[in-house]
């Protein structure tokens, strides 16, 4: 990894990963030249490697526009990915951070949003379905018809709210204000409090097309839930700073109403799938954070009139 990144010529591999990212363990590798995240990627079809290769692309201008984020380390001949003794690994600088948090400072929120949607970058990455389709009744009624024949202990829970889900989809469909590439994942795992107290963001693998007004409300929900003054300060910070997104009203919230109800869809899937207590549990909370923090008509009305 030293030869293949030029990260130095000496160094210490953490014993062992010290997160876990959607495609891949993260280990630590502190050299001679600086620390490094280094991650060891699973195998990916080449459609998706294109999609993370435009994402790395969109985080290295956000890195040069001055967005705080690890600056991207490639190899000698500038490849974002690696074969080292047969396994794909790939690096970008170590930044220490605290765990997530949805209390983050609302104005540096709405600064970092505003500058990544500033951000000059017009990638390849096209919209997604899955921040703009709805899961539907239909398939809702057959996850909870097989979390109940599993025994899972969430099904009742989340069967109370399908009606809310079913009834957000009336906001989907509507063409978008614009597109621009952006991040598509700014929840708190992936925006986080740094060491000195500013901000970071990370994880760019799923950027690409979005409607700036769609994931500024994102943000609203995931960092202001029915606060109306945390919302208040994020949009005014957000437009302050020259973000060019806007809420206006309930259909501004159609990605994120489509990227929760399949992250939960996902968990679900992956709950019937999983074979161990461990997966089983691991997969149950992902499926919770929403039934602990629902997304409703309701809470869109309130964050829409902040």
């Amino acid at each position: 990894m030293l030869e293949a990144f030029d990260l130095g010529s000496a160094g210490r591999l953490s014993d062992g990963p010290v997160a876990a990212g959607k495609l891949g363990a993260i280990w630590r590798l502190d050299t001679n030249a600086g620390s490094w995240a280094v991650k060891i990627v699973d195998e990916i079809d080449p459609d998706e490697l294109d999609e993370i290769e435009d994402g790395a692309r969109f985080q290295e201008a956000a890195f040069a526009a001055g967005i705080p984020t690890p600056a991207i380390r490639r190899t000698g001949s500038g490849d974002l990915i690696a074969v080292v003794d047969g396994v794909r690994v790939r690096a970008h600088a170590w930044v220490d951070l605290d765990g997530p948090d949805i209390g983050l400072d609302p104005t540096a929120v709405g600064q970092l949003v505003a500058a990544l949607h500033r951000v000059e970058f017009t990638g390849e990455t096209g919209v997604h379905w899955w921040y703009s389709q709805a899961v539907g009744a239909s398939r809702w009624a057959d996850v909870i018809a097989a979390l109940r024949a599993r025994g899972a202990p969430f099904a009742e829970e989340l069967d109370e709210l399908v009606p809310e889900l079913v009834a957000l989809e009336a906001y989907l469909g509507d063409p978008r204000r614009d597109l621009r590439t952006c991040h598509r994942d700014l929840w708190a795992d992936n925006v986080r409090r740094t060491r000195d107290g500013n901000l970071c963001v990370f994880d760019f693998d799923n950027a690409g097309l979005a409607d700036p007004s769609q994931e500024l409300a994102l943000v609203l929900v995931e960092y202001c839930g029915d606060d109306a003054r945390r919302a208040r300060t994020i949009r005014e910070a957000y437009a302050e700073a020259g973000g060019p997104g806007r809420v206006d009203g309930p259909r501004d919230f159609a990605m994120v109403i489509a990227q929760l109800a399949h992250i939960v869809e996902e968990g679900c899937r992956r709950w019937l799938a999983s074979g161990t207590d461990v997966d089983n549990a691991d997969n149950e909370a992902w499926v919770r954070e929403f039934i602990d923090r629902p997304l409703t008509r309701e809470l869109i009305d309130h964050l829409v009139s902040s």
